[in-house]
C-alpha cells in the first residue's frame, strides 16, 4: 500500500522561512510555472514524472506542488507505490500558497 504525508502552506513557509533545505517539485505545465513558483522549486511536470525517476531523490522528503494540490497528490501516490519514502503532498497547492500573507 503506498502511503505519503501532507503539508500545509502555512508549515511550508514556516520552514523555508527557518531556512531549512528542503527538496519541492512543481509538477505543474509550463504555462502556470511561468506565473510563478515557489522559491527554491524544481520544475518536472507530471507527465515526465516516470521518466525522470532518477532526478528525484528516493529517501529523503520531497514536497510536490501543483496547483491546488491534485496532481501533486497523483505523483505523490505514484512514487510511494515505487517505494519512494518522503513524497509529501502540498495541499491545496499554489492556490493556497497565493493566499499567505
Amino acid at each position: 500500500m503506498s502511503s505519503y504525508t501532507t503539508i500545509t502552506v502555512e508549515e511550508l513557509k514556516a520552514r523555508l522561512d527557518a531556512g531549512q533545505q528542503i527538496h519541492l517539485i512543481d509538477v505543474r505545465e509550463d504555462e502556470e510555472v511561468a506565473q510563478g513558483m515557489i522559491p527554491g522549486a524544481i520544475h518536472l511536470p507530471l507527465g515526465q514524472i516516470a521518466q525522470q525517476l532518477n532526478a528525484i531523490p528516493k529517501e529523503d522528503e520531497v514536497i510536490f506542488i501543483c496547483r491546488s494540490g491534485y496532481r501533486s497528490d497523483q505523483a505523490c501516490q505514484y512514487l510511494s507505490s515505487l517505494g519512494y519514502k518522503g513524497t509529501t503532498n502540498l495541499i491545496g497547492g499554489m492556490l493556497a500558497w497565493n493566499q499567505l500573507p
